[in-house]
């Protein structure tokens, strides 16, 4: 799924199989090891390095690091990239910021050996277990891998969440008059032809997640997505949905006024459309709290592996967990950090205020919506 400036579309779904947006292909190439280094490569903690500084030393020998699919303008990664490249002697070689994730599991497989390679990958959760399962990831542990909660890694470190957020409403409070703070206000038809999702959620997971968070507000569960799509319906049936993807064009044009998109996209919105005279309000909806996250994870043929579990280090520390909040996103760590005090307190009262505790979908509940969706979706909705 290809990416626009400032949103990143967030996944594919291929007959109920989501492709969460990860990075770019290439050439096929030869086969290959582990990686530049051996030893690197088959470290599973920085314990196997010495320490930090063994690690760094590492790095900064092999002097690069691949990555794939990072958008400079989705949930700060333009920051967490050049902050990156500033704090070591490493060169980030940033390739197709437009890539999918199966783009991106091509590329672990056709350029293995080769040194363009991807280190690192990008994925959503469901996505991430699949390239573990084609034996595609290296194992690894960082320093604070015990505030990682459970359920948000693999236990033996083939994969963890890194940052996410919740599905939100966003609201162009420049013309509209009253803005929406709950899926059952979107049934109001003073948003006639308004309200608008991030693609279709049989192929995005931005959208896939809206009607998700729709089910919950209407008495369906991580079970049950069904009552996602009754609603959908609904706001069809009533006049209010708007089948036009959003990007920020249809946004700042006022194409899209209502945006159903994760919280942290929402809101990085919101000071290039104030600079464009536009109010742009973010809501979670309090009636239905849909959250997701993103995961982080090695590829097993790294041609740069020491580089590759210094740039995991850094992404979880408190410096990497707090660039993901001055991007609106909500940091995998942020529980631990705001008890110990190293959240970034200014950047933390930006974020859009959640009510409530979200839970997240297994792989099976994860497996048995898309496959609802992929049945229902275009033959109620986009039919």
């Amino acid at each position: 799924m290809g990416r626009r400036p400032t949103l990143r579309t967030a996944a594919v779904l291929a007959t109920a199989t989501l492709t969460l947006a990860a990075c770019g292909g290439g050439d096929d190439g030869g086969s290959g090891g582990g990686g530049s280094d051996s030893d690197a490569a088959s470290a599973t903690s920085l314990s196997d390095f010495g320490d930090l500084d063994a690690l760094v030393a590492a790095a900064e020998a092999e002097g690069t690091l691949n990555v794939i699919a990072l958008p400079p303008d989705w949930a700060n990664y333009g920051e967490m990239i050049s902050t990156f490249e500033e704090k070591y002697d490493i060169q980030v070689e940033s390739a197709l910021p437009d890539g999918s994730s199966q783009d991106e599991l091509n590329a672990v497989t056709s350029q293995r050996g080769q040194d363009r390679a991807p280190d690192v990958l990008d994925l959503g959760t469901a996505f991430a277990r699949q390239a573990q399962a084609q034996d595609l990831l290296a194992p690894y542990q960082v320093q604070t891998w015990d505030e990682i909660p459970e359920g948000q890694k693999d236990p033996e470190g083939h994969w963890y969440n890194d940052y996410g957020g919740y599905i939100s409403i966003g609201c162009n409070a420049t013309v509209i008059a009253e803005c929406p703070t709950t899926f059952a206000d979107l049934l109001d038809p003073q948003y006639a032809g308004q309200v608008a999702l991030n693609g279709n959620p049989t192929q995005a997971a931005a959208a896939f997640s809206g009607v998700w968070a729709a089910s919950l507000a209407n008495g369906g569960s991580l079970d049950d997505i069904g009552p996602g799509i009754d609603f959908f319906k609904q706001v069809k049936d009533v006049g209010n949905f708007n089948p036009v993807e959003i990007t920020p064009a249809t946004i700042q044009s006022g194409e899209t006024p209502l945006a159903l998109d994760w919280d942290y996209l929402n809101a990085g919105l919101t000071d290039t459309l104030a600079d464009q005279g536009v109010e742009w309000q973010v809501a979670v909806p309090t009636d239905g709290l849909f959250g997701g996250y993103y995961s982080q994870a090695i590829s097993k043929f790294a041609p740069h592996p020491a580089a590759a579990r210094l740039w995991q280090e850094f992404l979880y520390s408190d410096e990497g967990q707090n660039i993901w909040l001055g991007g609106g996103a909500r940091p995998v760590r942020l529980p631990a950090m705001e008890q110990a005090g190293t959240a970034d307190a200014e950047l933390l009262s930006a974020l859009p205020p959640v009510e409530g505790t979200a839970d997240f979908p297994s792989q099976e509940q994860e497996t048995a919506a898309q496959q609802v969706v992929a049945e229902r979706w275009n033959a109620e909705i986009s039919g």
